[in-house]
């Protein structure tokens, strides 16, 4: 309420100077409440003032000294001895509900921040930001507490609410560090697991915003939206052997196959109710050894408010999603995932955030983290908002984040959502719907140097760890270094090949001979990037049908492609990914309210794929000639591309001490005495089969081993004449 002091305070005079500030502070608007409350060191002032609004009766310090109320007011003001008082007093308060509370005065704290700190921020170069602000539990002079701090620029008061002041933004306003836009406060005895907000209050408008902490480490499940606080983890990390390694990673020459996960609907218990981490990491390790996959990829575990988002719309960037457990639960499912020799992949997204009136947007009254123009700063197909990445301190929010799961997680690596939309100004945007660069053009000039300072400060700082790109255009040097002008992406989702490739196994194999090109255009660019070949998510929603239904034929024929599928892939240069449930041809699209189909693995058909899969995986790993050039155009050498009334291609994959032969056949006809070009004579193993009845199939083509003649070929050397199964590959290797 507004203070109406009596003549008898007046005539002191002192209420006449207090007056402006205290009003304001009754009204919640004050900028920098700590200008008068509190005593904080170096107030030469000869009175305490404090406002405590529902209050019955506040007294000071053990001795509970009586701290009269100004009347008609929430303030009360003490001008007793003031020496003789520690420098953090006790305050004593009886609430309207008679309820005794005992605390330290908040504003008998200096501010927490240091300069240094606050002029890193303001550059854009804090990378350890994420200690600075939020709410951290920490001792000060003996004193337990919460310091909390977030910025908020536009704000003309930020106030702390929570559970334990009442949700009352007039209670514990914070203290604004100035022209940078950060306020703080320390709050003593606020426990852990409290729930809070930050309440601000626009300057321009007065409008009022309940928030979550952007830097918060832990969120309410939901649909609550509160953050909570959380003590620094005393998790005991037992992947330190994997983190050395880590170091000397050569991921360039190194297999890898990634299993892209939603933890959601991998598995669920019996009640269709979501599973914690600790027991997600048993059973996903179990299932990735015996699999035999390098690396899982998560999609999105950052708090989100929606499941049928899939974690892609995010509004707790720095805090695991409640929905599998705590934090700490995560860092067991990392941890386990490295002792057994898996790596850790998370999907982050950082091209655009949702509207949800408790996050990121309008976060102080004004556009703070997205642009102000909406042809700038929203995504009108998605509905969400798009960063300001030209602004240093957002830019440093989302570097910040990505250092810190891969530091206090230990995260192996991030893929990075919808890098196109982040790249063109005009994506998925009408004519007249976007905003030229200052050049006239369609490139966003802040984006790419956000994701050029993020490729360069996660390089440097954490060798060995990868971040991929999810970029769907011809952009250039996606993945070269930022010194000879490359964005400095480790590797880039190849979707041109995931295209091409599935639009041609959709057509009926009488027809394939007309898109044979689908299976040869990749080859014109596949070493310009570090590609990775990708099944993912977006190819089993959606209505686009699973993978073992975008298949021709009968069901026979539907499985044999689909092994066909996969072997050119896993022979094909370039990483690996898959979706779950794709390793064992799942008949229906991916629903993310429940469980894979796991009853399926029942039925031959589906274990056959499973298997080959499993089989293939090991292959990949265990043949350098199928994985050490990936990248590179030693690796890969066409024996045959243009058989296209047959519909087969044949190709060499090869390291410098071995040399794998691929055939794949394309059509349901086994194709008797096929003859084909080979490096030399000799006795060559079949490897491989797709059509092995191991993997339900029909077991033709040739087996063991087959002799290549003096004879001339497709302008080799030798060649060979074997038997090509239907819908089928061979793999063949020199003995």
């Amino acid at each position: 309420m507004p203070v109406k002091p009596s003549n008898q305070h007046m005539q002191s005079g002192l209420l006449n100077a207090l007056q402006s500030d205290m009003d304001r502070i009754a009204h919640a608007t004050h900028h920098d409440p700590a200008c008068i409350l509190g005593r904080r060191p170096g107030n030469t002032n000869q009175h305490i003032l404090f406002y405590s609004p529902d209050t019955l009766e506040l007294s000071l310090g053990k001795l509970k000294t009586a701290i009269p109320r100004i009347p008609d007011s929430d303030f009360f003001i003490y001008r007793g001895e003031l020496e003789s008082l520690p420098e953090h007093y006790l305050l004593h308060r009886i609430d309207q509900q008679n309820n005794h509370h005992e605390y330290h005065d908040p504003y008998s704290f200096t501010a927490q921040i240091s300069d240094y700190d606050l002029h890193l921020f303001s550059e854009g170069r804090h990378f350890h930001i994420y200690n600075i602000l939020g709410a951290h539990k920490k001792e000060i002079d003996g004193i337990s507490g919460v310091h909390f701090a977030t910025w908020a620029p536009s704000a003309e008061r930020v106030s702390i609410i929570g559970d334990f002041n009442g949700w009352d933004g007039r209670r514990q306003p914070m203290v604004s560090r100035g022209d940078n836009g950060v306020w703080e406060l320390f709050i003593p005895g606020v426990d852990n697991q409290a729930l809070y907000k930050f309440e601000i209050r626009n300057r321009d408008s007065g409008e009022i915003l309940s928030k979550t902490d952007p830097y918060a480490q832990q969120m309410e499940m939901r649909p609550r939206t509160a953050s909570v606080i959380s003590e620094k983890s005393s998790f005991q990390w037992q992947d330190q052997q994997w983190l050395t390694q880590r170091k000397a990673y050569d991921w360039l020459h190194a297999p890898m196959s990634i299993y892209e996960c939603h933890l959601g609907s991998w598995q669920r218990d019996e009640e269709n109710q979501f599973l914690n981490y600790r027991e997600l990491a048993q059973r996903l390790v179990d299932y990735l050894k015996e699999t035999g996959f390098t690396h899982i990829e998560l999609m999105p575990i950052t708090e989100h408010p929606l499941d049928a988002s899939w974690g892609y719309q995010t509004t707790g960037y720095f805090a695991p999603t409640r929905r599998f457990g705590t934090a700490d639960d995560f860092r067991y499912f990392v941890d386990h995932c490295h002792l057994h020799g898996i790596g850790v992949l998370l999907d982050w997204v950082p091209a655009h955030f949702p509207k949800d009136a408790h996050g990121l947007a309008r976060f102080d009254g004004s556009a703070l983290y997205e642009h102000q123009d909406p042809r700038r700063g929203e995504h009108r197909d998605w509905g969400t908002l798009i960063y300001n990445y030209g602004r240093n301190e957002v830019k440093n929010f989302l570097i910040a984040n990505a250092l810190f799961w891969i530091e206090e997680f230990h995260i192996d690596g991030l893929r990075v959502d919808a890098v196109a939309s982040m790249l063109y100004l005009d994506y998925s945007r009408e004519e007249n719907d976007w905003i030229p660069n200052q050049h006239g053009g369609n490139e966003n000039l802040e984006a790419i140097a956000f994701m050029r300072e993020l490729n360069t400060a996660t390089h440097e700082c954490h060798p060995g760890s990868i971040i991929m790109a999810e970029e769907s255009t011809a952009w250039p040097q996606v993945t070269r270094p930022v010194d000879i002008g490359g964005l400095g992406f480790s590797m880039k989702w190849n979707m041109g090949w995931m295209h091409d490739s599935l639009m041609y196994m959709s057509k009926d194999p009488i027809h394939r001979h007309y898109h044979h090109d689908k299976l040869t255009f990749g080859l014109l660019y596949l070493f310009t990037e570090n590609f990775i070949l990708p099944f993912s998510h977006d190819e089993v929603v959606h209505g686009k049908g699973s993978m073992l239904n975008k298949m021709p034929g009968d069901e026979w024929q539907r499985f044999a492609n689909l092994r066909l599928l996969y072997t050119y892939m896993f022979t094909y240069p370039g990483k690996k990914l898959l979706f779950m449930g794709c390793e064992f041809g799942q008949s229906g699209e991916w629903n993310h309210d429940k469980a894979l189909e796991w009853e399926a693995l029942q039925q031959p058909l589906h274990r056959g794929t499973k298997q080959l899969v499993s089989d293939l995986n090991r292959l990949y790993i265990q043949q350098p000639a199928l994985h050490h050039y990936d990248f590179d155009h030693d690796g890969f050498e066409w024996i045959s591309c243009n058989d296209t009334d047959q519909s087969v291609l044949a190709y060499l994959r090869r390291n410098e001490t071995d040399t794998i032969i691929v055939i794949l056949n394309f059509t349901p006809v086994v194709r008797r005495d096929y003859r084909i070009g080979v490096p030399m004579s000799g006795e060559y193993q079949v490897l491989f089969n797709s059509d092995s009845h191991h993997y339900a199939g029909s077991n033709a083509g040739s087996d063991a081993s087959i002799f290549a003649e003096n004879s001339g070929w497709m302008e080799r050397p030798a060649s060979l004449s074997l038997d090509l199964p239907p819908l089928a590959a061979l793999l063949l290797i020199k003995t």
